[in-house]
């Protein structure tokens, strides 16, 4: 501003003696460098456990469950008593176990999201603007940010 207002001082003490001619102005700019959010899609193979509803408990395991929890039941209470409950106890644990979903397979499915990413980007700003005038034959130039 300051520059503008001295080119406009020069012109108007000039201007009564001297002869002004070819007065133009001049807007300049610069290239800066910008990073531009860009909303990207990606994509990747993932594998994915399939369930299965369990059913009842098979004999097998249910049988299982009783010897494992009477010997328990049996050892920490020393007791026929402790052994029996255990037996009813572990029986119980293992039908129930039995009925939890249960991985099957895999499968391949295909998981996308949007990720965003910095993209360099070069902008052409305002820099600065400079005013060229001729008094008497010599050229000025005078620089001012509007």
């Amino acid at each position: 501003m300051k520059y503008l207002i001295t080119a406009a001082a020069v012109l108007a003490a000039t201007t009564a003696s001297a002869e002004v001619t070819n007065i133009k102005v001049f807007d300049h700019k610069k290239t800066v460098t910008q990073s531009v959010p860009v909303s990207e899609r990606r994509c990747q193979d993932v594998q994915v456990p399939i369930y299965q509803q369990g059913g009842q408990a098979s004999g097998g395991d249910v049988l299982l469950g009783a010897i494992l929890g009477g010997l328990i039941g049996g050892t920490a209470s020393g007791k026929d008593s402790g052994a029996a409950i255990g037996a009813l106890g572990g029986a119980i644990v293992a039908n129930e176990s039995a009925k939890g979903a249960k991985v099957t397979g895999y499968e391949l499915q295909r998981q996308c999201s949007d990720v965003v990413v910095y993209q360099n980007s070069n902008v052409s700003v305002y820099s600065h603007s400079t005013i060229r005038f001729y008094i008497d034959g010599k050229r000025y130039v005078v620089p001012f940010e509007r």
